[in-house]
This record gives structure tokens, C-alpha cells and sequence, in this order.
């Protein structure tokens, strides 16, 4: 049996690539036949029972092109437990062009993606199909109240105990030496609505994994509950010979009590889910929902929604930013403290940029918008953090295998005791008593909450303090790291450097600069911005040029009339065959001060000259060197690389306290150098926030970016610093230990409760109701264990603070 599917193919320009992608896709094992259009840009492929999709994308990847895949995030209804997300992901894995699934049981979430030309209603059509309503998630559609939810699941729970505690009474009153019993007719009554109504949720969901070939939580559940009921009932119509003592036992409270401390562990345990959403919500928080936009001369308040990029938005003292921006009139400070963990208001002038959701303290600012909608920095974490809680950490994989076959074995176990129990002492109603009792102390709930509801405590308290943690992946092996690489400018330093010192021997300043600024104008490399500041604050014109050239990790190059000018590091010169000794001396002098030195050269008829060398500072951030100690104080070495010449790196790392330097090196030597620490058999984590530290952010074992530099970087990385200050470095660490700390505790309690439990039931020292109320702590109490997380606090000395 074939299967045909159709690819998106990016990256095709003629005939030839055509011809180059369907042989690497018929060359793929699996692939039965295969034909490109090019004009359409896609492949359709006859694949064949059992192969892989992910072999074939790797075919394409492999032959220079690229698959357009989606990614899809769908709110799943009715699950239950670990066996629940196990057979949602089995049903999306089994339609044709799903690549990945993940399925959250605390979040209630899938992450699916897809090749681009999947339909949702496949996806939609999947889920309802095991079981699983599912709809997709809107960005910005307004969340379904959990509070309401709540209510009606609580009075739910209050009814089932009001039936159930009469039924408890006579056992209660029997510990203080009063005998009572409850007519059965009575019982009866009392427990019916209860297992069949109130109930009546476990049968639904213990049926669907029924006829899904696998089992549940609720399916041990109605079992249990069902087998209690029906041995009463059968006692009470059957069994008649001691009614009129007022003697007959019967066990319809084993079977009410039980699926009434179920409800309220799962009530229980929503609120406590609930409360692990508190960072998410408080983010939701900031969106403003109006703005005020001059339009026309006049001040119009629009709903957010509405406003477009290139508006000028007013606002007043007290307003919540409503979009990003760029202040073009007015001073201020803003509060930022919720986005960026920064505790203390910032001072904003014409020019500066500004956050939406933000609040402005004191003066009127104008504003033109830059990023509006989901666009916004404040939408893209929102979504990032969504995202890194709906993900499943790696440990997490080990609870997924072990859920997919647990069930199955409790009800083994079930069976074996009431055989045994029966077979040994003859007594079918303990048999049958105790079987029920493992069935509903078995839950595998609290395994399949163990991960996911630590890694979205620790991902919301990490987003409080300014680390955005972008996937459960990261959180997980940061925790492990033994080795930070850092970038030196904007990362170690405040990345604003300033032009100190010119110097030419052959030309004046005023002509250095000119040039100069004539190459760099077009760059947004700090360092031209130091120049063309300076050239501004001299009143200089800026020469047209052409053919202006970046290369990365050395320097620009621009025409000039009939001159070539090129303005880079030493590497460069050396490469480009310049003569530098004549200004030897004197850079050496600048570095060793710290400074950084860049060599303006000219290319005309007399081929290439150096015409002089600029110097430039850039102060070392205050937290750096704590940020440093704190790292060697938990084991994590620390090593700088640095595009930069080996004086200024050495200068800035005696400062800071590193004492591995790799300077001059490029972005692809960045990330080399990474991968031969990760060879020597460190867990690397590299620092960085320019374009040129992506190669190295990827190569990590995380990735670490400065919410300060460019969006490459923040995009690459793992973890994005919200502040451009070094010591939250070590608070990410710190989160990433607790949190991993956290998930262990979790996952030890689940396995040893039913390590321990199971065998106390089989055994008989636990009857349904203790079990039923075992069964409901375990997933309380993991939650619970997962929400002292917010608790975390960064840690910082008098000396840091």
C-alpha cells in the first residue's frame, strides 16, 4: 500500500534543481516514485507502507533545498492522564504529513507540525476520531474562564459528597464505638447517582481508550467503582438471608467515596494547574486594549487592533504603552519591570525605543509605532513562553514509554489478585475488593503532571525575572552546563563603543573620519555607529558611495569615486596584503589599553596603503565580573571568544576574571570552537547578541541571547536575557537546577507511590476508599510540589545589588 503525499519544495531555480531533487528523493529508501514541478514549486511522492517522512525532508535538506513545513497549536479536550497524550499523539502521527506531535497534559496542548499543505480539519478529524475534541488556538482569542469551569466543577464535587458522607457515616461512627447502619435500599439510592451520573465522565472516557485498544486512568477507574457497585448490588437482590438483622455488609460506599475524592482531586488539581498559568496571565495583563493616535491633527482612541504601523500614538502619564515604538517627542521614565525584571523605572528621551505593555510614569510621550499586533516584543513573548510550556522536556520521553504500557499491566495485576485471593482464601468479595483497590490507586496521573507542570512553573517564574526560556529543552540541560563561551561586545561590555583616538600620518582627521563614515554609513555594526556619531558631532558630510560590501568578522569595503576604501581588524589587512608596521606601535599601545583598532586602507592606482587607524572604547558592564564569579562559584567555566584582536579581549577578561581567551576569530570559528569544547566533553553554553554569534548560539548545548542585540540572535538561542545584564546568566543556571530538581522529586514520588501503593492494595492493607484518597494526593501533591517553584527568587549579594 502506497501513500501520496505533497511537498512544498523552497529553493528551486531552474530545470537542474528540478532534476537534483527528485534523485535524492528516489534515492530515499521508502519512495517509490517521485515527480517535481517546478513551476508549482512542489513534489508529489509515492511513498510506500512504513517509511519514513522524516528520511525524506532529510533527502531534500541533504540535496541543498528546503521543506516548508507548519507548525499547529491545538487546544485538546477530555484528556485525562499520561495514557490520554500518548494515544492523542499516536492519532496525529498516524495522518500523512505530520512530522512531530507533542501533546502537554497540564497545558492541554498539541504542538504539531506539518508539511505546509496538511489541512487542520485532518488534524481535527484525528483527534475527535480517538476520542479527543480538539479546535485550534487563536493568538489573540479570548481564553475560555477557567474560574467558571471551576465553579461547576466544584459544585459537582460538593454534590457527590453530600451523597457519599451518609454512606461513610455508619464506618465513622463505628470508630467510636457506635453501631449504625443505613438501610441498603437507602445506600442504594445514595450511591446510584453518584456512579452513574456524577460518574458517568469516567465510563464516556474509559470506553473511548476501550475501543482505542488501550487504557486510562478513567478506565481503571469505571472498572474499580463498577465492580464495587455491582458486588453490592448483587448482595442486596441475591443475597437477602441477613437483611433482617440489619447485618447485611454491603460496598456502595467504597464505590461512591471513590469516585467522589477522585472528582475532587481532579478539582484539586485544576486549580493548582491553574495557578502554574499566574506568569502567563500576568504577561496577558499588560496588553493595553485602546490607544490614543493622532490622526489628522486630532487624538482618536481606536481599539489596539487598529493601529498601524507608522502611527504616532500619544501617551499620557499613567497610560500603558500599547504598541512598540520609537519616542519621537517628549521625556519620561517607563516602568518595564513585568518584561524586563528591572525593578527600577527607565529615563526615555526622543530616540529611544519603547516596549509595548510597559507603563509611562511621568511625562507625555509621542510615539511612532514600529510593531503593532502580534508583532509586538510583549506578543512574542507571550508566545514563547506558551510555546515552552506546551513542549515536552527530553526526560519526559521516559514517561511516555512507560505510560503506554502501564494500564495494561495494572489491570494484569487487578486480575492476578483477585484470582489469587479467591484461589487462596476463598473469599471472593475481599478478591474482588482488593482488585478494585489497585485499579484506583494506579492512577498514572501524577506521572503524566510530574514534567509538564514543573516546567511551566519554572518557564513562568523564569519570564518574571526577565529569562525567557524559548523550549522545555533548554530549561532541561541548563541545569548541566559546565562551560559558558561569551561574546565580549554588548555582552561583557555595554556594546557602545566610542571613538577615542585617530591617528594618520598622512591625511588629517577631519579626512579620516570623511572616509570613514562614508564606508560605515550603511552598516549597523556598533562600531560604525561610533563613527558616524562622532562624524554628526563634527558637522561632516557623508560621502556617496557605492558597491558598499560587508565581511563578516573583518570589516567593510565601499567605492569611492575612483577609490576603493577598506575599513576592518588587522586580520583583514594581513589578508588583504596591506602593510600595517608603519602603525604597528601604536596599536599595540591602544589595545593594551583596552581599546579596540580598526585600519582604514585605500585601493587606487598605486594599489593598496594604509591611511590610518581608528581606536575605540567600550566600557566593561558593572555586573560583569560578579556574573563571572558566580558561574566559577557553581563549577561553570567561563571562555571568551572575540572577533576582536587579542589586547582588547585580554584587557576586558582580566576585568571581568576569564582567563580562556580565543580572540580573532569568526563567526564560523565561533561556533568551532564550541563544538571542540563540546568534543573535550563540556556542556556548552554560549552568550551572544549579534548577527555574527548565531552560527555559535546554534552549536551550543544552549544558546544564550541578550534581548539587547539583534533578532537573529534571539531568534537562534534557547534563552533570551530580557536585560542586558550578565548576571542573569547564573539566575538562568539557578531556575534551570530547581525546576529539573523539581521534576525529579515529582517523578521519584509518582514511581514510588505505585511502587509502594500497588502492592499494598493487592496485599489488602488498602481498601478502595483509602486507595481512591491516595490516588487524588499523589496528583495534588505533585502539582503542589511543582508550585513552590514560585517561590524562586535571583539571589544576589550586597556587593551585586
Amino acid at each position: 500500500m502506497e501513500n501520496k503525499i505533497s511537498l512544498q519544495i523552497e529553493g528551486m531555480t531552474c530545470s537542474s534543481c528540478v532534476r537534483r531533487v527528485e534523485k535524492a528523493l528516489l534515492a530515499t529508501e521508502g519512495v517509490a516514485e517521485a515527480t517535481v514541478n517546478l513551476a508549482t514549486e512542489k513534489a508529489s511522492i509515492a511513498l510506500k507502507s512504513g517509511a519514513s517522512l522524516q528520511h525524506v525532508l532529510a533527502s531534500v535538506e541533504k540535496a541543498g533545498y528546503h521543506v516548508r513545513t507548519k507548525t499547529w497549536t491545538l487546544q485538546v479536550e477530555e484528556m485525562t492522564c499520561a495514557s490520554c497524550v500518548g494515544r492523542v499523539e499516536k492519532a496525529f502521527l498516524a495522518v500523512p504529513g505530520v512530522l512531530n506531535a507533542s501533546v502537554n497534559l497540564a497545558t492541554e496542548k498539541a504542538q504539531i507540525t506539518t508539511l505546509a499543505d496538511l489541512e487542520l480539519l485532518s488534524l481535527l478529524a484525528a483527534a475527535k476520531k480517538a476520542g479527543y475534541p480538539a479546535q485550534l488556538v487563536d493568538d489573540q482569542q479570548t481564553r475560555p474562564s477557567q474560574q467558571q469551569a471551576g465553579l461547576s466543577q466544584a459544585w459537582l464535587v460538593m454534590i457527590a459528597m453530600a451523597l457519599s458522607l451518609p454512606l461513610m457515616a455508619p464506618m465513622l461512627l463505628a470508630i467510636i464505638g457506635i453501631q449504625w447502619a443505613i438501610p441498603a435500599w437507602v445506600q442504594f439510592a445514595l450511591a446510584t447517582p453518584v456512579q452513574f451520573w456524577l460518574g458517568a465522565r469516567f465510563y464516556k472516557a474509559g470506553w473511548k481508550a476501550l475501543i482505542a485498544g488501550s487504557g486510562n486512568m478513567d478506565l481503571l477507574v469505571a472498572i474499580g467503582t463498577s465492580s464495587a457497585y455491582g458486588l453490592s448490588v448483587y448482595l442486596m437482590f441475591w443475597q437477602t438471608d441477613h437483611i433482617a438483622h440489619g447485618m447485611q455488609h454491603l460496598y456502595f460506599e467504597s464505590s461512591a467515596v471513590v469516585i467522589s475524592l477522585v472528582l475532587l482531586g481532579k478539582w484539586m488539581e485544576a486549580k493548582a494547574k491553574h495557578q502554574t498559568l499566574e506568569a502567563l496571565r500576568a504577561l496577558e495583563s499588560l496588553r493595553a486594549t485602546t490607544a490614543l493616535v493622532r490622526r489628522d491633527g486630532l487624538e482618536v482612541e481606536v481599539p489596539v487592533s487598529e493601529v498601524r504601523v507608522g502611527d504616532i500614538v500619544v501617551i499620557r502619564p499613567g497610560d500603558r504603552v500599547p504598541v512598540d515604538g520609537e519616542i519621537v517627542e517628549g521625556i519620561s521614565h517607563l516602568d518595564e519591570s513585568l518584561l524586563t525584571g528591572e525593578s527600577l523605572p527607565v529615563s526615555k528621551h526622543v530616540g529611544d525605543v519603547v516596549i509595548g505593555g510597559s507603563v509611562n510614569a511621568d511625562g507625555l510621550l509621542l510615539v511612532i509605532a514600529r510593531g503593532v499586533g502580534g508583532a509586538t516584543m510583549l506578543s512574542q513573548i507571550i508566545k514563547l513562553v506558551e510555546d515552552a510550556q506546551a513542549v515536552k522536556a527530553p526526560i519526559q520521553a521516559l514517561v511516555d514509554r512507560i505510560s503506554a504500557v502501564f494500564v495494561p499491566i495494572v489491570l494484569g495485576i487487578s486480575l492476578l489478585t483477585l484470582l489469587l485471593w479467591a484461589w487462596i482464601m476463598g473469599d471472593w468479595q475481599a478478591a474482588l475488593l482488593n482488585a478494585v483497590a489497585v485499579q484506583v490507586i494506579a492512577c498514572p496521573c501524577a506521572l503524566g503532571l510530574a514534567t509538564p507542570t514543573a516546567i511551566m512553573v519554572g518557564t513562568g517564574v523564569a519570564a518574571k525575572f526577565g529569562i525567557l526560556i524559548k523550549d522545555a529543552q533548554a530549561l532541561e540541560i541548563t541545569h548541566s552546563l559546565t562551560a559558558i563561551a561569551f561574546d565580549k561586545t554588548g555582552t561583557l561590555t555595554e556594546g557602545k563603543p566610542h571613538l577615542t583616538a585617530t591617528l594618520s600620518r598622512t591625511h588629517s582627521e577631519q579626512q579620516l573620519l570623511e572616509w570613514a563614515a562614508a564606508v560605515q554609513q550603511y552598516s549597523d555594526h556598533p562600531l560604525a555607529h561610533a563613527v558616524l556619531q562622532r562624524a554628526q558631532q563634527l558637522g561632516l558630510n557623508l560621502h556617496a558611495v557605492a558597491a558598499a560590501k560587508a565581511s563578516p568578522g573583518r570589516g567593510v569595503q565601499a567605492q569611492l569615486n575612483e577609490l576603493t576604501l577598506y575599513l576592518g581588524n588587522l586580520r583583514w589587512m594581513q589578508e588583504l596584503g596591506v602593510d600595517v608596521s608603519e602603525y604597528e606601535l601604536v596599536a599595540q599601545e591602544q589595545q593594551q589599553l583596552g581599546r579596540t583598532v580598526s585600519y582604514l586602507a585605500v585601493s587606487a592606482n598605486a594599489g593598496l596603503q594604509l591611511i590610518g587607524v581608528l581606536s575605540f572604547g567600550d566600557q566593561v558592564k558593572a555586573s560583569a565580573a560578579h556574573a563571572v564569579r558566580r558561574l566559577h562559584a557553581l563549577g561553570v567555566q567561563s571562555i571568551m571568544l572575540s572577533g576582536d584582536n587579542y589586547g582588547s579581549a585580554n584587557a576586558v577578561a582580566a576585568v571581568v576574571g576569564i582567563n580562556d581567551v580565543r580572540a580573532e576569530v569568526l563567526p564560523a570559528d565561533k561556533a568551532n570552537i564550541v563544538r571542540e569544547l563540546q568534543r573535550s566533553g563540556l556542556r556548552v553554553g554560549m552568550v551572544g547578541d549579534g548577527i555574527n554569534d548565531a552560527p555559535a548560539l546554534a552549536a551550543a548545548d544552549v544558546g544564550i541571547a541578550m534581548s539587547t542585540g539583534t533578532d537573529v540572535a534571539m531568534h537562534t538561542a534557547g534563552i533570551t536575557l530580557m536585560r542586558g545584564d550578565p548576571l542573569l546568566l547564573a539566575d538562568a543556571i539557578s531556575i534551570s537546577q530547581r525546576t529539573y530538581r523539581k521534576i525529579r522529586q515529582n517523578l521519584g514520588w509518582a514511581f514510588i507511590y505505585n511502587i509502594v501503593g500497588i502492592p499494598l492494595a493487592a496485599f489488602g492493607f488498602l481498601n478502595p476508599m483509602l486507595a481512591g484518597a491516595a490516588m487524588a494526593l499523589s496528583s495534588v501533591s505533585v502539582v503542589s510540589n511543582a508550585l513552590l517553584l514560585r517561590n524562586w527568587k535571583p539571589t544576589r549579594t550586597l556587593e551585586e545589588k
